[in-house]
This record gives structure tokens, C-alpha cells and sequence, in this order.
């Protein structure tokens, strides 16, 4: 198995539970996280690190004043943005996702700004849900499907 480069950004993210799920996740599949700030927290809370148990030390973190601010200095090529919202035509099943792909969400109140989502509509895609029920789902959840679907071809699935 090669050594995966997939990447996991945050924008303005909220509720540090989420956070803390995700940078744990990040830690198993050897990912980096990428947070856009400002935060709704603060990464010396107790929730970020609870929710990561003791890996959060672990984590491959890089962080960013703003989107902009990541853009200029990673320069990542279109085709490895890949950006989640509800309700798009598109699911996380349609992309053929690079190797070194830039998985994008967006806060839990808001989701991505429509800034970052111009002109990306096909590089936006959605987990699907049946029951219309339900309004959304957990970052933390939906992070970690996205990832996982991202990565089941170098992952032998």
C-alpha cells in the first residue's frame, strides 16, 4: 500500500468534538488535517483533545488564518479540490479521487461559503440520505465516509 497524501481541511470549523473525531481518524489513515480558521473553539480545549483521546498529539496538523491564505501557499490544481455540502446532484461515489486529494467541509452551522463554491459546482459533491427526515449529518461521520470511500481503491477495496 502506498503511503497515502490524501488531505482532510476544515473550514471554520465549530464544535470541537468534530475536530478532535477527525484529527483521530486522520491519525489511523496517516492523514494530515488542514483547519482554515477562525475556530469556534480552541485547540487547547479539553473537548478537542477528549474527542482525539491521547492522539490528538499525533496529528499531522497544519493550520491557516484563511481560505485564501491556504490557497496561495499550497496551491492545490482544481482536479484535488474536492468540496461537501448537502444536497448535490453529485455523492461522494462519483469522483475518481487523486492520490493526493484535498477533502474539503465546511462548518456545521453554515457549510462552505458560496465564495469557495463559485465555479466549483463540479468538484461539490454530497453524501446521499434516504429519508428526508433527516436535515444533516455529523461532520465528524461524513468526514470519515468521505475519507474512506476517497481511499478504498489504495486500500485494496
Amino acid at each position: 500500500m502506498s503511503e497515502p497524501r490524501m488531505k482532510i481541511v476544515l473550514v471554520t470549523p465549530e464544535i470541537p468534538y468534530n475536530t478532535g473525531a477527525i484529527g483521530r481518524t486522520c491519525v489511523a489513515l496517516n492523514l494530515e488535517l488542514i483547519l482554515i480558521k477562525p475556530y469556534g473553539f480552541s485547540l487547547d480545549e479539553k473537548a478537542v483533545r477528549r474527542a482525539g483521546t491521547d492522539y490528538w498529539k499525533y496529528v499531522n496538523l497544519s493550520e491557516y488564518d484563511t481560505w485564501e491564505g491556504f490557497l496561495e501557499a499550497r496551491k492545490p490544481c482544481r482536479e484535488s479540490l474536492y468540496f461537501f455540502e448537502e444536497n448535490r446532484a453529485q455523492t461522494l461515489y462519483d469522483p475518481a479521487y487523486e492520490q493526493d486529494a484535498y477533502l474539503v467541509f465546511g462548518c456545521e452551522s453554515a457549510g462552505l461559503s458560496l465564495t469557495i463554491l463559485d465555479g466549483m459546482e463540479d468538484r461539490t459533491f454530497s453524501l446521499p440520505m434516504l429519508d428526508t427526515r433527516v436535515r444533516s449529518l455529523n461532520l465528524a461521520n461524513v468526514a470519515t465516509a468521505v475519507v474512506y470511500q476517497a481511499m478504498r481503491t489504495q486500500l485494496g477495496g
